[in-house]
């Protein structure tokens, strides 16, 4: 879904006091400010002053190092090269500290989500949600007739995991939580995770979505997955590595969960994909350069906001609007207008 709104219009809305992604508005802000002043880039097709802002994709995109080894690798993508999958792999568990059976490759880790989600809920085993999370799951379980149990969030967006345990009755099949929070962008403590994790039903599977690690200083949960046979943490390229067109996602779980995950058979990866990932993974720098980055647009964009009356906790990716009714009356107005709405 896209914004039909000219960037003038655009930026003046974000200058009234909207907040919404750190990882999408401001930078996408002052993006659009360059590329309205900047020349026409030849051989690509101008996008009619349209900013998109409800799938919180990076506004730099893919890395030059990893849009330079995507565009080279076309010329072998005629074939499924199975031994660059290995590579990313390799990459991957070597910075993870994990070893290889305990991580999955997938076109997006939409795809991993989906599985799990089939495998383990169904019109017997519920599903335990924060309100509110990410859409999808929830959808594709309503589909299917699982009963959704949601949980509201804390009052600064983080996972209520007492709240969420309370809910989880022994046919729970799975949990989903979402660490730094989507759509809240707040941090739920890695000690919250390991409780819910001690606390929950035996069957239940908990599914971690770590979509948005990179923009958290919380530590990641993925090492547990060494010692837990219910727990699943998802990866994502799509955030930080700006790489969410080309669909690229990881599952890092036990083996044993990782046979019931590949029991819906492989789903090869893009060429173009991989070659990104992996000269991603091989950039010292990145991650800590966008890290950065996003953390100064983020500070500033608080701090604007602050000067302007606003209240807003600390949070690692996303802004809400929070106060100042009727400005935030007006972008309630806007989201409706346009289609762009999501939540609150």
């Amino acid at each position: 879904m896209s914004l039909p709104v000219s960037r003038r219009s655009f930026l003046s809305i974000a200058t009234t006091g909207v907040a919404v992604s750190a990882l999408g508005l401001a930078p996408a802000a002052d993006a659009a400010r360059k590329r309205a002043a900047a020349p026409a880039t030849p051989g690509v097709a101008a996008a009619a002053g349209t900013v998109y802002l409800n799938l919180n994709e990076h506004p730099l995109g893919p890395s030059p190092a990893a849009l330079d080894a995507a565009t080279r690798s076309l010329a072998r993508a005629g074939r499924y090269l199975v031994e660059m999958e290995q590579d990313l792999c390799n990459l991957m568990t070597g910075e993870l500290q994990l070893p290889n059976d305990h991580l999955s490759l997938f076109p997006g880790s939409r795809d991993a989500l989906n599985r799990a989600g089939s495998l383990f809920t169904s019109a017997r085993a519920g599903l335990v949600v924060a309100d509110p999370s990410f859409d999808p799951l929830i959808e594709s379980a309503t589909a299917r007739g699982v009963a959704v149990r949601k949980v509201p969030l804390h009052a600064d967006g983080a996972h209520d995991v007492k709240a969420m345990m309370a809910k989880a009755d022994p046919t729970a099949g799975m949990l989903y939580l979402c660490n730094p929070g989507n759509a809240t962008g707040a941090i739920t403590p890695r000690a919250d995770i390991e409780w819910l994790l001690a606390n929950k039903p035996a069957s239940a599977v908990l599914m971690v979505d770590e979509a948005y690690i990179h923009y958290s200083n919380e530590p990641s949960v993925a090492d547990l997955v060494r010692q837990r046979q219910d727990l699943i943490v998802l990866r994502s390229f799509s955030k930080l590595y700006g790489m969410a067109g080309l669909r690229l996602g990881a599952a890092l779980a036990s083996p044993g969960l990782q046979t019931k995950l590949a029991a819906f058979g492989s789903n090869p990866l893009s060429v173009p994909a991989m070659a990104a990932g992996i000269a991603s993974l091989r950039d010292p720098l990145l991650v800590q350069t966008r890290r950065a980055e996003n953390a100064r647009v983020h500070d500033e964009t608080i701090a604007w906001l602050k000067r302007k009356g606003y209240t807003l906790p600390a949070l690692a990716s996303q802004l809400l609007p929070a106060g100042r009714q009727t400005r935030c009356e007006r972008v309630r107005r806007f989201d409706a207008e346009t289609g762009c709405h999501r939540w609150p």
